[in-house]
């Protein structure tokens, strides 16, 4: 049937107004419910989008759009800003401390204390030792981390992003970085990224990682995905190096492989 909503039909010449399609119903309570969700969801402070209390037709739903791209717009221009402290790193502006990485010959990398301290406790704590103290440019050294994993963290500390390719590249060493140095916002970063992208090739390493950073849910998703692409992954060049070295491991996944089994073992007659 022809729809008031939808139909390509001159505005004169459409069907009266409650003359609606399934799509457009459909399409219109979705919207609604998402509005009311939103709504009920809301934090109590000003940040919040300004729509009625009880949303309960679609007179709200062009106000709660303009709210949110204003919204959108002022985040944009929030992180724009916030970015700029990033040149402060890259030009090396006023910095006062060095770090270094684990290998001897590896350069330093210049940073500023207070970026640090407001970043991590870890690093707060040994910046208010008297050691560092002493001198205005006292160097920090991370024995785990590379050259190239010092400046990635660093970037990431600065500006609260990292690159795609850095990040596939570092994404282990630098969620084992923020487990040591105390740096939630980097745990959650890189446990999001090894979550979406895991893959048989991978899902081991992310289980040794989830397991050394005590890291419940990305353990328990790791597990679940050996478990369902068990023969790829068991059968692979690089399971035998990770039973060796992580024997416990092992023993889990053999576990919930033979749990998830039984799970789905048909009942016998």
């Amino acid at each position: 049937m022809d729809c008031s909503i939808c139909s390509s039909l001159p505005v004169i010449l459409r069907p009266p107004r409650n003359t609606i399609c399934g799509s457009c119903y459909d399409g219109a309570k979705c919207l609604i419910n998402l509005i009311n969700k939103l709504q009920s969801d809301k934090p109590a402070n000003k940040a919040t989008i300004n729509v009625a209390s009880s949303c309960k037709t679609l007179m709200n739903a062009s106000k709660w759009i303009i709210d949110l791209k204003n919204r959108e717009e002022e985040l944009e221009e929030k992180i724009v800003y916030l970015g700029e402290f990033s040149a402060a790193f890259r030009h090396r502006i006023h910095t006062d401390i060095e770090l270094k990485s684990g290998f001897a010959a590896s350069p330093s990398v210049s940073a500023h204390r207070a970026l640090l301290a407001t970043r991590s406790e870890i690093f707060k704590n040994l910046l208010e030792s008297d050691g560092c103290k002493a001198a205005p440019m006292e160097a920090i050294t991370l024995p785990e981390l590379s050259h190239e994993e010092v400046e990635s963290l660093l970037e990431f500390l600065y500006g609260g992003d990292l690159a795609e390719e850095k990040l596939e590249k570092h994404v282990y060493s630098l969620a084992l970085a923020a487990d040591k140095y105390d740096i939630p916002y980097l745990q959650k970063f890189c446990k999001r990224y090894m979550l979406r992208s895991m893959n048989c090739d991978n899902a081991l390493d992310v289980l040794e990682i989830a397991e050394v950073c005590s890291c419940r849910a990305l353990k328990e998703n790791a597990l679940d995905f050996i478990v369902r692409n068990m023969d790829e992954i068991v059968f692979s060049s690089g399971f035998e190096a990770f039973a060796l070295k992580n024997p416990h491991l092992s023993v889990q996944v053999t576990r919930a492989s033979l749990m998830d089994a039984k799970k789905n073992r048909p009942n016998s007659a």
